[in-house]
């Protein structure tokens, strides 16, 4: 098996953070301008929160959002009803070698940030952190 030389880290490369932020920008802009001829998915405003990309670039996972987290699963089913389309569009429109092939996820990360939020809201957790910063103060 290939051995990737140029990456060290476990974590996406370089390369596929800038692809993925360009599909994510040119998905965006597709779906803000209603250019796909479905009228099931154009009732929708929906949100790409982020775009992560295999290492070979052949395939791009969208993290979408339907405005106000409502009809998420209409979404999602019109969303890949349409992917074929959806990625000829955004091939056209950027400089890629090859189309990556596009799958679509919900995103939940504003369902963890109110999980969080409601974590640190909650009077055990404040009085750690308090008590953790009185410590701090006497070293």
């Amino acid at each position: 098996m290939a051995q990737n030389r140029f990456q060290t880290g476990p974590g996406p490369s370089q390369r596929q953070l800038r692809v993925g932020e360009l599909i994510r920008h040119r998905l965006s802009e597709l779906l803000m301008r209603a250019d796909v001829h479905d009228p099931d998915l154009n009732r929708h405003s929906i949100t790409v929160g982020e775009v992560r990309t295999s290492p070979d670039l052949q395939v791009a996972t969208a993290y979408v959002m339907p405005l106000g987290g409502e009809g998420a699963e209409q979404a999602l089913l019109a969303l890949r009803r349409n992917a074929r389309e959806l990625r000829h569009m955004v091939a056209k429109g950027l400089n890629l070698k090859y189309a990556p092939e596009l799958r679509f996820q919900i995103d939940e990360t504003f369902d963890r940030m109110d999980e969080t939020r409601r974590l640190f809201a909650d009077e055990r957790v404040q009085r750690d952190i308090a008590a953790d910063d009185d410590d701090d103060a006497l070293d």
